[in-house]
């Protein structure tokens, strides 16, 4: 959890070193699990998500949550237009189901967003699930989306 904390303020501390490698304004459709299955809106190295989002605590065993949360984007890879990067976020989310049902949590994730072709793009990562009552969570975060650029 302290390295997840300390990554956070590490992609804090480089927005001013990287700002000008990512593009202005993009509207993400996110359809699988990473940050959720909703939409994002980015400006230059900060975004904010919304959605819907399972996860396997358990083997066999899906755990559903509305999720909202910030990510800053830092660390651009490659020569593209719309570069590959590393991302950390922090999220609030609120269980539907299972132990977690009408319990508030909250989500640390970093990971890796590859683009892939146009708009298309992968991203890895890992989610810190911390709530009240429950035993600290580490899960991957895989994920697929497609964004826009303008």
């Amino acid at each position: 959890m302290k390295q997840l904390f300390v990554l956070l303020l590490l992609a804090a501390a480089s927005h001013t070193f990287a700002q000008n490698r990512f593009s202005g304004n993009e509207f993400s459709v996110n359809a699988f699990r990473n940050p959720s299955i909703g939409l994002e809106f980015r400006h230059q190295q900060l975004s904010v998500h919304a959605g819907y989002y399972i996860t396997a605590l358990e083997p066999g065993i899906t755990t559903k949550f509305m999720k909202v949360g910030l990510t800053t984007w830092f660390l651009p890879v490659g020569q593209k237009e719309h570069p590959s990067s590393f991302y950390a976020g922090a999220s609030y989310l609120r269980g539907l189901n299972l132990e977690y049902k009408d319990q508030n949590a909250l989500g640390l994730e970093a990971g890796f967003r590859w683009m892939i072709w146009e708009g298309l793009n992968f991203r890895i990562g890992a989610i810190a699930l911390v709530a009240k009552g429950h035993d600290l969570k580490i899960n991957p975060t895989p994920g697929l989306s497609y964004s826009f650029f303008f």
